[in-house]
C-alpha cells in the first residue's frame, strides 16, 4: 500500500525548522508521525545515535541550509548525486535525504518490534558523506505538474481499457479514504511551502495510491500475457513521474530560497 516517504516528512519539517517557521518539538513530532522513535547515527562528533532535535541542530551547525529528498528506484537514481556507497544505501531503502549546504545525506533503516497488533516502528537515520553536485533527474514544480497530469490521464485510459483493478470507483473510494486518514492531524507539507508544491504533492500521492491499488488488487480483466505487459508498460512511466513530482514538491522550499538569493 502506498505510504508517505519518511524522507519527505524529514525534509519538509526539517526545512521549516531550519527556516525558523516551526519549533523543534513540532518538527520532531511531525517527522516521527506514528513511529515509536527516530534516532540519527553517524553524525560527526557523536559516537552514539542521537535524537532528531540534536541531529537537526548539529546539521545546521555543519552548514546545512536545507534538506532535499531522493526517491531512487533501479535504473533511476532520482535525487541522488553520489558517491556510490550512499547511492547504494539509498537505493536499498528506496529513499534518502540529502543536505543542501553540507555534504551529508541520511538514509533510513526501519525496524519493527512487538507482538501482532502492537507493533512499534523504530527508525535509525544513517548519516553518510555525499557528493556536492546537482541531484539526478529532479524537475521543476511546473514541469512536474504538467508531466503528472499527462501521465495520469494516459495511464487511466489504458488501465480502464484493460479493466484493471485500481482504475474505477472502488479505487476512487480507496484513494479518498487514504487521503482522509492521511489528512487527519497533519498538513500535506510543512509551513513555508508554496501552494503549488502542496497541489503537486497531493496529486502525486493520489497517483501513487492508484498505482499501488492497481498492483495489489490483482490483474482485473488483464489476464493475457500481452495485456499484463501492457498494464506494466502503462504503470511504469506514471510511477516514475509520480516519484519525480514528489521530489520536486519536497525540494521546492530549498529551490525557492536559492532562487531568491
Amino acid at each position: 500500500m502506498f505510504s508517505e516517504p519518511r524522507s519527505g516528512r524529514l525534509a519538509a519539517w526539517g526545512n521549516a525548522l531550519l527556516a525558523g517557521l516551526v519549533s523543534p518539538d513540532d518538527a520532531v513530532l511531525a517527522i516521527v508521525g506514528e513511529d515509536a522513535v527516530h534516532r540519527v547515527e553517524g553524525l560527526p562528533g557523536e559516537p552514539a545515535p542521537v535524537g532528531l532535535t540534536l541531529a537537526l541542530g548539529r546539521l545546521r551547525t555543519l552548514g546545512a541550509t536545507g534538506l532535499r529528498v531522493a526517491l531512487p528506484a533501479p535504473g533511476h537514481p532520482l535525487g541522488l548525486s553520489g558517491p556510490p556507497e550512499f547511492n547504494a544505501r539509498a537505493l536499498q531503502a528506496e529513499e534518502a535525504v540529502v543536505c543542501h549546504g553540507a555534504a551529508f545525506g541520511l538514509v533510513p533503516e526501519v525496524s519493527e518490534a512487538g507482538p501482532a497488533g502492537d507493533v512499534h516502528v523504530e527508525v535509525v537515520w544513517h548519516v553518510l558523506p555525499v557528493r556536492e553536485a546537482p541531484p539526478a533527474d529532479v524537475p521543476s514544480l511546473g514541469e512536474a505538474e504538467r508531466e503528472l497530469a499527462e501521465a495520469l490521464r494516459d495511464a487511466t485510459e489504458v488501465l480502464s481499457g484493460l479493466d484493471v483493478a485500481g482504475s474505477g470507483p472502488v479505487a476512487e473510494a480507496a484513494i479518498d479514504a487514504y487521503r482522509s486518514r492521511a489528512a487527519r492531524g497533519r498538513e500535506v507539507l510543512a509551513p513555508g511551502y508554496p501552494p503549488r508544491a502542496v497541489r503537486v504533492l497531493e496529486l502525486a500521492q493520489r497517483v501513487g495510491m492508484l498505482i499501488s491499488l492497481a498492483y495489489e488488487n490483482g490483474h482485473g480483466g488483464a489476464v493475457s500475457a500481452s495485456e499484463m505487459a501492457a498494464r506494466s508498460l502503462a504503470l511504469r512511466p506514471v510511477e516514475r513521474t509520480a516519484r519525480r513530482a514528489q521530489v520536486a514538491a519536497y525540494d521546492s522550499m530549498v529551490e525557492e530560497r536559492e532562487r531568491g538569493r
